[in-house]
């Protein structure tokens, strides 16, 4: 091996790139609301549970992020992504139930998305 071979070893990232705070977010709630969809495109009720119980912890954390004092999100969003929470956290219980479809928390989590990109 070469030096420049040695140089380019010892100085080139050993690992990916970090992903930024919003694009990790961006990810969790993609990935979940692919599961809520394929889910109730298949119909396959036990998925469904699993997916929305995801969905509701997710918010849960939000909810608490967004809550504490720390948090140097503006007042206004931090209200309106508060009341999301509580609105999943109903409908979730609502959906588990088969009440209502699940179709309304795959929107809001769709919405969530747009707004991080």
């Amino acid at each position: 091996m070469n030096t420049t071979q040695l140089a380019h070893q010892a100085y080139s990232p050993k690992s990916a790139p970090l992903r930024s705070a919003r694009r990790v977010e961006y990810d969790v709630i993609a990935r979940i609301t692919s599961r809520m969809t394929a889910a109730m495109k298949a119909r396959d009720f036990n998925k469904l549970i699993h997916a929305l119980h995801e969905n509701r912890t997710l918010w849960r954390k939000f909810s608490m992020d967004v809550a504490h004092p720390d948090n140097l999100l503006p007042d206004d969003l931090r209200a309106r992504l508060i009341y999301l929470a509580e609105f999943t956290e109903q409908h979730t219980r609502k959906a588990i139930r088969r009440e209502v479809s699940a179709t309304a928390l795959v929107e809001v989590n769709t919405a969530i998305m747009r707004g991080l990109k």
